[in-house]
This record gives structure tokens, sequence and C-alpha cells, in this order.
């Protein structure tokens, strides 16, 4: 390559600023210095840039074309500048976050970490078996945002985000759902289909207990199986929107919280033995100020 980025540089700034002269004074070198690297630049290519007959100098078909090819490469170079910055000071190129709740209630945060950090690789995790805090205790992962449990070990740091609704439904047709409220005594008798990450760790589990039950590693997994009719189960409403809507899914009323959703807290989880960088400790600090919620069967907002 015989030219220069400093070239490319001034070319592109005797276009922005229509001549030679007011190139130059915007950079503070002199208008001969500015003839000259434009000058070689047009050897080194080959052809001329810019038509000299008139007083300013103005674009020939050739220039035009190249100067939107400039554009591209000082724009990816000062790209690459931030990249090196960013590691300079200390940002790590790779963060890793496990993610145990529906995805759409993070995004607004991931969205803002694209914009503050363009360069950091973000890798997002679903646990398989829906244990962030295994993926934690492993070093696996930076953060973790779950489903709040009612313990952590002593070396893990949390915060509440906010509330989300467990709904628990079945297929329509279900004889569960042709009642208009369900006894845990009635849930008890036909098969549960549950998350095995939550079997008896959430709030209020022990009441849902079934001598028949089904254990998935996966809400999807759970989707499906309830989709085919094999029991019923319980999972984030946010996740089944398209099927309750639909009417595929049925809502189970339970009599014993008949005017009430159930509600479980949504935490970020980290160990405090790891060291986060910039960009960790900024999507760390994101994540807490982050308010996760949505719209109970009154309308009210989960988290206040």
């Amino acid at each position: 390559m015989r030219y220069s980025l400093d070239q490319l540089e001034i070319f592109a700034r005797v276009v922005k600023t229509g001549s030679f002269s007011a190139a130059a004074r915007s950079i503070g070198k002199t208008q001969s210095t500015i003839s000259l690297a434009i000058s070689n630049l047009e050897v080194d290519w080959g052809l001329p840039l810019f038509d000299r007959t008139s007083k300013l100098p103005v674009l020939t078909p050739a220039g035009r074309k190249l100067f939107n090819e400039v554009e591209l490469v000082l724009e990816r170079c000062l790209d690459l500048e931030s990249h090196a910055n960013d590691l300079g000071e200390l940002v790590e190129p790779r963060l890793t976050l496990a993610i145990e709740v529906p995805y759409n209630a993070v995004m607004p945060v991931l969205t803002d970490f694209s914009a503050q950090f363009p360069n950091v690789d973000l890798d997002v995790r679903h646990p398989i078996h829906g244990d962030v805090n295994d993926l934690l205790l492993k070093d696996e992962v930076d953060l973790g945002v779950a489903f709040a449990q009612p313990a952590y070990p002593r070396d893990f740091g949390f915060s509440q985000m906010g509330k989300l609704i467990l709904a628990h439904v079945a297929r329509r047709g279900h004889p569960l759902t042709h009642q208009k409220n369900v006894s845990f005594a009635e849930l008890r008798s036909h098969r549960r289909l549950v998350f095995s990450a939550h079997n008896n760790t959430l709030p209020s589990t022990e009441y849902l207990d079934s001598a028949r039950c089904w254990q998935a590693e996966s809400y999807l997994a759970l989707l499906e199986m309830t989709r085919a009719g094999l029991g019923w189960t319980t999972l984030p409403r946010q996740l089944i929107l398209r099927e309750l809507e639909e009417g595929e899914f049925v809502e189970l009323q339970l009599a014993a919280y008949p005017h009430t959703d159930w509600l479980v807290g949504v935490d970020l989880i980290w160990s405090k033995a790891r060291v986060l960088g910039k960009a960790g400790a900024w999507l760390k600090c994101r994540l807490q100020d982050h308010k996760v919620y949505e719209l109970d069967r009154n309308g009210n907002s989960t988290t206040l």
C-alpha cells in the first residue's frame, strides 16, 4: 500500500471543507502540504480526484466514488482505535451473562450495553439445568439474572431487580381448565410438569407438589409438553402471552389465591470473588438500576 492514512484523512477533509485552504486551516497545516498530499494520492491511484479548472476543487466522478470508500476506511479506523483504547483501559474483550428469566426483561440493558461498549463481545447463556448459581460457582459466567432463591452461597452478592408473574397453566381441554377455581388438592391429583431447577426451591412451591411429576431442564421443553397435554405446569407469563391470548393455554385460578398473581422476585447475582473490568462493572451497575416488571391482572405494576 503506497498511500497513507494521513493522505486519506486529508482527502476527506478537503471534500468536507470545500477547499485546500480551508482543509489546511482546519488541521493546522500549510496549503502546500495539503496540495502535495492530494497530488501524491492521485499519483498513487493513477487518476485525478479533483477537477481544478474552477476556483474551488470539485470531485471528479472517480473521486466521488473513492470518497465513499475512504469514509468507510476512516470510520473503521476509528472503531479500531476505540477498541484498542478500551482494551488499554482494562475493558474486558468478552463478558458472559447467564439469564434464566424471559429475555425481554433485560433487553433494554443489553441495548444500552451494545451502545456503550460496541467492541465487547457478550455471551448470553441460559443454564441447561436452570442453575445460575452453579455457573457462578464454577466461574463460568460474570453475572447472572435469575428468579430469586431463598438463600445464596455466602460468597455471592445479589440485588433484586423486580418481580415477574409465574402462571399455572394447562392446555385448553385439560380437566383442570373446566374449573373456575382449582384447589391444591386438585392440582396434586394431576401430573405436574416442573422446571427441574425450581422444584421446591421457589417460595410456595411446597403447595404445588404432586404425586405424579415430570421434570424438564428448560422452559421450552415444558411449553411443548404442556402443549401436548401431558400435564399442568408453571411458566413465566411473559413467555406464554401468545398462547394465553389465543386460548391455547388456560391460566388456572387457584382457590387459595383467587385475587392475586404469583409474584416471584428477579435477582441479579454475582460472585464477590470475581474481578470485573470496566465493561463488567458498568453492566452490573446498569442491571442493578434496571426495573424488571409487568402488569398484573388488575393492571398494576409488579414492581414499585
